[in-house]
């Protein structure tokens, strides 16, 4: 187990970058601590597994230092960092057993016997594969083939960290969800440093103490789920996480009150003028439907029933916007206004959060 520093850290897949542009992974300046679960968060292209290569030693950073405890491991080879990695689609040893392929990693240090063979009978229980511990890889299916391979990441107990890049792209759903419990199991009883690349949020949320939400290149937030959720630090935290995501109304901040297509509405909280673009951010659970005189005009265009509450979408002066309302709600048709729970309100200037006047940084 370790801490990882991340020291001026960027990286550029051109040979001479000339700008920030240029860079896949711009400059980064991060203490993760040893012992906590991460997910590595954000749309394709945003600089994941480019930062998860560099961890791990499969790619030199252009630019700063990685450290493990404090000690500096940027040019250190792959096989000197001490840390497991499971990749998107299965690494087996096709011509061995599943028993072999888990104990590869184990024999290769020499470890006793009697100790690799519990431990293989551990992690084949743990993946569910007990029944197959003596058939060939060759022969089972892609998604059986994965588990191996997180087996395989899994099976030592003396790794500095344990890295995790999309791993669970060919499982299917419902192993999926028991693989996820099992890892976020193994996390608690070993405390392993993890860091687990995904595009899914539910897989982030569900398995991280901290996630690292990615956009552009760059970590726009790393918090915990519930901070990602009331707290969004960028625009785009707020889109890519919740289901809808948040909304995003043009606004002229003046205190305590935002000028929203030519409505002031309350923002529960006073606010110093800020430069640029400035939005109210304002989550669907938040915004309510409502026949008060002083709520945002606007016309609902559809309700999707989805069992469990109804999702309003919502045309708001020529933004598109969402609210949820309850399953027994009674949702009036054609216009109507919509109001903020003002604990729900979020302000952003140029896309980042602006924090209100006394809130403790």
């Amino acid at each position: 187990m370790a801490k990882i520093t991340l020291d001026n850290l960027a990286h550029s897949y051109l040979s001479h970058p000339k700008s920030e542009d240029d860079f896949a992974l711009k400059e980064l300046n991060h203490d993760w601590v040893d012992g906590e679960a991460y997910a590595l968060l954000g749309a394709s292209g945003c600089g994941k597994s480019t930062l998860l290569n560099i961890i791990s030693g499969l790619l030199e950073p252009s630019q700063g230092r990685i450290l493990f405890d404090d000690q500096d491991v940027t040019h250190a080879p792959t096989a000197e960092r001490n840390i497991a990695q499971v990749f998107q689609f299965p690494v087996v040893y096709d011509t061995m057993t599943v028993r072999d392929n888990l104990a590869f990693p184990l024999r290769n240090r020499g470890e006793d016997a009697s100790y690799v063979a519990s431990r293989v009978n551990e992690i084949a229980k743990m993946i569910g594969m007990e029944a197959e511990l003596d058939r060939k890889a060759r022969g089972l299916t892609a998604d059986a083939k994965q588990k191996i391979s997180l087996g395989r990441g899994m099976v030592r107990e003396d790794v500095n960290a344990l890295l995790f890049d999309e791993p669970l792209t060919v499982i299917d759903p419902h192993m999926k969800w028991e693989l996820r419990t099992q890892l976020k199991s193994l996390h608690h009883e070993f405390g392993h440093t993890m860091i687990y690349v995904t595009h899914d949020q539910t897989e982030a949320l569900t398995f991280a103490d901290k996630v690292v939400v990615m956009y552009d290149g760059r970590v726009v937030q790393i918090g915990t789920p519930q901070e990602l959720f009331e707290r969004p630090a960028h625009t785009f935290v707020g889109y890519f996480i919740g289901s809808p995501g948040m909304n995003l109304f043009d606004a002229q901040i003046d205190g305590q009150t935002a000028l929203i297509n030519g409505v002031k509405m309350p923002l529960g909280a006073g606010f110093a003028p800020a430069g640029g673009r400035t939005q109210v951010g304002v989550r669907p659970e938040f915004i309510r439907l409502s026949d008060a005189e002083n709520g945002l005009p606007a016309k609902i265009l559809r309700v999707e029933d989805v069992g469990r509450h109804k999702i309003v979408r919502l045309d708001v002066g020529g933004t598109q916007a969402s609210a949820i309302a309850g399953e027994g709600d009674e949702i009036p048709s054609g216009t109507s206004r919509v109001t903020f729970d003002l604990k729900g309100v979020n302000v952003y200037a140029d896309d980042w959060r602006v924090s209100p006047q006394g809130e403790a940084a």
